[in-house]
């Protein structure tokens, strides 16, 4: 085994690399950017090197050879999966965790995985041209719902190409593309598969990743939940004969969608490196995958038979990141207050309290696993555990998933890879919330030091029993001796179970609530009312001093929805444009959003450039409607 890993990435999957490093007792090695010397990731490395870029091949082999590392774990994201930066590692001597070269160039690419995937026999998706409307336009270099495209009609065909060609050439580097069709309704499985170098391949069974929005992965759970045993077997012979088809070595995943109408299951693709899900398969296997990739990187053989594998209960993950679900999944950035994860929950993160989050990097914060002896034991958990998360000072998506883990559609596993598109998951009403925050704003009316939100004794009260007016987005009057609370003709009766630490635990209206608060004093005062409950994070500020809002603008004016950079202007002053024409692009986190005009006008406007650099809120452009 090796005396020391460099692990050439951040955030929570170096930190989960580092522990299995520390469990075996591998020096570990972190790398990091000016924005991250302060990183979580960093300070669990027994040693840090800065560099300007993760994305540098150069300048993380030569901190790996200044560091004194035996080898290199990229784990996914960044340089995983470029040949040329694996091969750069074997040049300075040191070892690669991971597949050869030659497998990441064939495996990368779509277009020749697919070639591949025929030779062994595995079945694959039809081919644009053999197939009617709706196809899929994709990139064929890279992967994570990048440079992907659905198109319905054939007008829409040249403008999906375009932009599904941007997207793949500033993220992969390569705007090559493959048009193949597009199943409606299916299923998204994948096959966790390993190989050492004595020709020794095993599958670690199936996951399923079927929620999905924009084609990005939101929860993933194993085993797969609608599989007939006929269409597992498939999809598990068939992943292992395409990794023995390419001399496959260390941690592989191999893609499937199953078509719901005909029960199909083609091949999709492989990625050639440790899955952001691959908690799941290490819940339901108790198999390190970590330690399995060291091993194998090291030169030594698997260890474990496909005979000695078993499937235990189910695991269920969900992906946390900073975005606003409930409007359009649009990227967030800010500072957190406070943060909390769930206990009893297996949590991957490096997201912290008082922490910084930017829209330099990819919006996933964190992942929430849980494990259960079957599927609704399992789901049963990961509700209680969203329950008892939040993070505060940051809008995160942590609210949906709870809405949606809860959903009828999910407890039945109904949701297939559309289903998000197709539908829409109802946001939290705002009433217990509201009532929470004006009964913690009362009761902290009368405790002498309002710095602490929650007491381990509970409430210590003073002063006039008189009933509390608090002016938070709307008047609310709070009797402190009854804990009713009423407004607009509404009441409510809050109970208090448990209070301390920032956690309040307390019965409104005979029902149980969980809650996690940043304090506010009982008026507006420029102070913050926030609270987290199931999992959404409600800012009850007033209106005018909500940190982070847009500011106000006239009817015609097209705001920036997104902190992040306008990567093309389309229009200038003076253009007629009609009702949604597309005026400009941004991009944060890796996601496209379209700027359109709100109405048939006149451009008055053009604030940005292409490059700009943008806040939220920033006004972008101006439409005037033609006087008639």
């Amino acid at each position: 085994m090796f005396e020391s890993v460099l692990v050439a990435n951040r955030g929570e999957i170096a930190r989960r690399v580092f522990r299995t490093c520390r469990e075996l007792g591998i020096r570990t090695i972190a790398i990091y950017t000016a924005l991250d010397a302060d990183a979580p990731h960093v300070r669990d490395a027994d040693e840090a090197v800065e560099v300007a870029s993760y994305l540098d091949a150069d300048a993380v082999v030569s901190a790996a050879v200044e560091a004194g590392a035996a080898a290199i774990h990229p784990g996914y994201g960044f340089l995983s999966e470029r040949a040329e930066f694996a091969r750069a590692v074997a040049k300075a001597g040191l070892t690669w965790v991971g597949p050869t070269p030659e497998v990441i160039e064939q495996m990368g690419r779509k277009d020749a995985a697919r070639e591949i995937a025929v030779a062994a026999g595995v079945p694959v998706v039809p081919r644009g041209e053999d197939s009617p409307y709706p196809l899929l336009v994709k990139a064929a270099a890279g992967g994570g719902g990048k440079g992907m495209r659905i198109v319905r009609a054939p007008e829409e065909l040249d403008e999906a190409r375009a932009a599904a060609a941007r997207e793949a050439l500033s993220a992969f580097g390569d705007e090559t593309l493959l048009i193949e069709k597009y199943v409606e309704r299916g299923r998204h499985i994948e096959v966790q598969v390993f190989g050492d170098t004595h020709g020794d391949v095993i599958h670690l069974f199936e996951r399923d990743c079927s929620v999905q929005r924009r084609h990005q992965k939101v929860i993933e759970e194993a085993p797969a939940p609608t599989l007939t045993d006929e269409q597992r077997d498939l999809v598990l012979t068939s992943a292992v004969a395409l990794a023995k088809q390419v001399g496959y070595t260390g941690a592989g995943t191999v893609e499937f969608l199953l078509d719901d109408a005909t029960g199909e299951a083609y091949f999709l693709e492989m990625n050639t490196r440790l899955q952001v899900e691959h908690p799941v398969t290490e819940e339901i296997t108790g198999v390190d995958l970590v330690a399995l990739q060291l091993r194998v990187a090291a030169g030594e053989p698997l260890g474990v038979t496909q005979d000695d594998l078993r499937v235990d209960g189910h695991a269920i993950e969900v992906r946390v990141y900073a975005e606003d679900a409930f409007e359009g999944f649009l990227p967030q950035a800010g500072r957190t207050s406070i943060v909390r994860w769930p206990s009893g929950a297996r949590v991957e993160h490096a997201l912290e309290s008082e922490q910084v989050v930017s829209t330099a990097y990819d919006p996933m914060l964190a992942k929430i696993i849980v494990h259960g002896a079957d599927r609704e034991e399992a789901r049963a958990a990961m509700v209680k555990a969203l329950d008892t998360t939040a993070v505060l000072g940051l809008t995160t998506n942590t609210g949906f998933l709870r809405v949606l883990a809860a959903s009828d559609a999910f407890r039945d596993a109904e949701i297939d890879t559309a289903w998000l598109d197709r539908n829409d998951v109802p946001a939290p009403d705002a009433d217990v919330p509201r009532t929470l925050v004006a009964w913690i704003s009362a009761m902290l009316s009368a405790v002498s030091d309002t710095t602490t939100p929650f007491r381990a004794d509970g409430w210590r009260l003073a002063g006039s029993p008189a009933p509390t007016i608090v002016d938070l987005d709307r008047s609310v009057t709070v009797d402190r001796l009854s804990g009713r609370v009423a407004s607009d003709g509404v009441s409510h009766v809050v109970r208090q179970i448990s209070a301390a630490d920032h956690v309040l635990v307390a019965v409104v209206d005979g029902v149980r609530h969980w809650a996690a608060v940043v304090s506010t004093s009982s008026t507006t005062g420029g102070r913050v009312a926030e609270i987290v409950h199931q999992g959404q994070r409600f800012d009850l500020s007033p209106p005018d001093r909500v940190a982070g809002a847009a500011a106000h603008h006239s009817d015609g004016a097209v705001a920036a929805k997104m902190p992040g950079t306008v990567i093309d202007v389309r229009v200038q002053v003076s253009d007629q444009v009609e009702e949604g024409q597309v005026l400009g692009v941004m991009e944060a986190m890796k996601m496209e959003v379209s700027l359109r005009a709100p109405f048939a006008g006149t451009v008055t406007v053009v604030g940005v450039g292409a490059g700009s650099q943008v806040p939220l809120g920033a006004e972008l452009f101006v439409v005037s409607p033609d006087a008639e």
